[in-house]
């Protein structure tokens, strides 16, 4: 059995995601494998947005994911055998000879706020300074506080804790299944439930990405694939992928099952997070896909076409 090369960034929680994929493979599989870290176009141009930087690298090449193109890229030349993604920073479309062949078990998948002197998003002072790199965070936090000063915030999780102990925020936003990867969820201030802030599509869950030419290692990595997961995290990227969405636009859905069913929510906010429309759709899991385009579709009518494009995006018919 071959030993597997296994594509990541090289940040702690990334390596922490590899190395848990890793150390599952060799459980299951008796399987060995060894980490390559691959420095993406999102690690090297941290002073700038996310939106900023598809247009520092290109349209193309910003269409496939500044998070991980370039470990794409590496899969694509047989590089590697298999990248570990956060299923948030991955785009809709995969690109010609790539597959998912696992979406994991769905960690917690919502948001959590972390304060300095430990204010809830209720009780943070009024102009409080709160950080996230999201455009979806800062709509939703705006759409709760007008009064808050919401600020880009880039860097990895050690960068931005550090920034915020340092004084340079009064809270941060950041997806609670990272912090607790990391073992900081004791520094949790609140989690933000959904109906505060609904979370990225795809947000705790992990996708291991492969060629598709590649059986050997699609077999050996699809006894981690969750279907349940699978179901949900299909169901919400079919709405962002309706609405012609990347990882910034102020969209927000989450899926769960609730006994047989499948049930999705998602909302679209103004940038300002003044406005929103906010639907929800359900149906037999194994119809995940039907279910987000019936809820983009829902969301489209309800008039998120108009407020994507006063956010400059442009919005298709699903």
């Amino acid at each position: 059995m071959k030993r597997l090369r296994i594509g990541t960034r090289a940040s702690a929680l990334a390596l922490w995601q590899a190395n848990y994929i890793g150390g599952a493979l060799k459980r299951l599989n008796g399987v060995e494998s060894e980490l390559v870290r691959i420095r993406t176009s999102g690690d090297r141009l941290q002073s700038a947005p996310v939106a900023q930087i598809n247009e520092q690298i290109g349209s193309e090449a910003g269409a496939k994911g500044v998070f991980i193109k370039e470990i794409e890229e590496a899969l694509l030349a047989e590089e590697i055998d298999l990248a570990v993604h956060s299923m948030k920073d991955v785009p809709t479309e995969t690109p010609p000879g790539l597959a998912f062949a696992a979406v994991t078990h769905r960690e917690d998948p919502r948001d959590c706020l972390i304060s300095r002197n430990g204010h809830t998003l209720e009780t943070l002072p009024n102009g409080g300074r709160v950080g996230t790199s999201s455009i979806r965070r800062q709509a939703q936090l705006w759409h709760r506080r007008t009064d808050l000063d919401v600020v880009d915030l880039r860097g990895n999780v050690d960068t931005r804790m550090r920034k915020l102990a340092g004084g340079e925020f009064d809270a941060i936003v950041l997806a609670i299944a990272g912090v607790n990867r990391l073992g900081l969820t004791h520094k949790v201030t609140q989690i933000l439930e959904e109906d505060i802030m609904l979370p990225a599509v795809g947000q705790g869950a992990l996708g291991i990405e492969v060629r598709q030419s590649d059986r050997e290692t699609s077999g050996l990595v699809a006894v981690l694939d969750d279907a349940e997961s699978r179901a949900c995290i299909t169901a919400e990227r079919a709405v962002l992928h309706a609405l012609q969405g990347g990882c910034q636009i102020p969209l927000g859905a989450l899926g769960a099952l609730r006994g047989s069913e499948l049930h999705l929510q998602a909302a679209v906010f103004s940038a300002a997070g003044s406005d929103y429309v906010r639907c929800s759709e359900s149906g037999p899991p194994e119809q995940a896909q039907a279910i987000g385009l019936r809820l983009a579709a829902a969301l489209i009518e309800a008039g998120a076409d108009k407020l994507l494009r006063l956010a400059g995006r442009s919005v298709g018919q699903p």
